[in-house]
């Protein structure tokens, strides 16, 4: 059999790949971040000869079935900031370089198109680097890779929708994101604050990100994530200006640094309602947190449940 190609390598693709790596297949995993994990994401930024390094995707992670505890478990996490609610050591990504231990990733590749051929299907990528979002692909020849038997996509629906076929991107139409602008600051001593904070004027979650188990205790370093209105309305904002109203309403001392990031798929709103999309005769499906739920644990569910099926066709 040719090997199955699986494009994204957050959760999801990375609980299919292992899932089927387990079934006896062959997978190959494209992804146009620089590290698998997606939203399970850690930022390190040097300033005046330190490092230091922001948790800015998923803050904690939550297992309510045995699956995905035993996941979490054999990952090294650690409660935080209660025993019910767990973290990656040293910082999240920890958990994607776990699962992606043993897999064959190719990093900072955009995927540009699908194409079906006699022997299997064919991926088309290019360097993620030139590709500016709301803009049309550049004029570059993509890298073709392939031929695969099967394509299991697991990016945010509106970006997966391009590379589906009607009859699967359709249903995707009616997954919701919300977005969300996180900062990361650094202060230069400990902010009288507790922890953790939730919706606190314009910030639907603040944390002390330094107070994680495995972190450098000595800093005062901070994530701050918007809520969704906030995000919304602030969607196209210059970074200073989402900044400035994040700090002003933690509120604190000005920081050492502060640097923003927005996740244009954050939240999720409203779910497909299935665990996954599989077409076995096109050899094509989909999973994602958007098929059932905003949590870790669905996202990795979905993986699992796309993999059973393509191992069962």
């Amino acid at each position: 059999m040719h090997p199955i190609a699986i494009l994204g390598a957050g959760l999801a693709g990375l609980s299919a790949a292992q899932a089927l790596i387990a079934g006896g297949r062959e997978v190959r995993l494209f992804d146009k971040g620089r590290a698998a994990g997606g939203r399970l994401a850690t930022r390190r930024i040097e300033h005046a000869g330190e490092s230091h390094r922001f948790d800015h995707g998923a803050q904690y992670l939550r297992a309510e079935r045995p699956g995905f505890a035993q996941l979490l478990e054999a990952a090294g996490t650690l409660p935080w900031p209660d025993p019910k609610r767990r973290v990656a050591a040293p910082g999240m990504s920890a958990l994607g370089r776990h699962m992606a231990q043993g897999l064959e990733l190719q990093t900072g590749r955009h995927v540009a198109a699908l194409q079906a051929g006699a022997d299997g299907w064919m991926v088309a990528h290019l360097d993620a680097a030139l590709v500016r979002p709301g803009r049309p692909l550049p004029a570059v020849e993509p890298t073709l890779d392939g031929p695969f038997s099967a394509v299991l996509v697991t990016f945010p629906a509106e970006q997966a929708m391009a590379l589906l076929p009607p009859h699967m991107s359709q249903p995707l139409a009616a997954i919701q994101y919300a977005p969300c602008w996180t900062v990361m600051a650094a202060f230069p001593q400990r902010l009288d604050l507790p922890d953790t904070l939730r919706y606190h004027g314009p910030i639907g979650w603040a944390a002390r990100d330094s107070a994680k188990p495995g972190r450098d205790a000595t800093q005062a370093n901070w994530v701050i994530q918007a809520d969704p209105d906030f995000s919304r309305e602030h969607l196209e904002a210059a970074p200073e200006a989402v900044i400035a109203a994040l700090l002003a309403a933690l509120p604190a001392a000005a920081p050492l640094f502060a640097v923003a990031h927005r996740w244009r798929f954050s939240l999720l709103e409203v779910a497909l309602g299935q665990a996954c999309l599989w077409d076995g005769a096109l050899g094509l499906g989909y999973a994602s947190d958007g098929c059932l739920a905003g949590r870790a644990e669905s996202a990795w569910e979905s993986g699992q449940a796309l993999a059973q099926r393509v191992l069962g066709a």
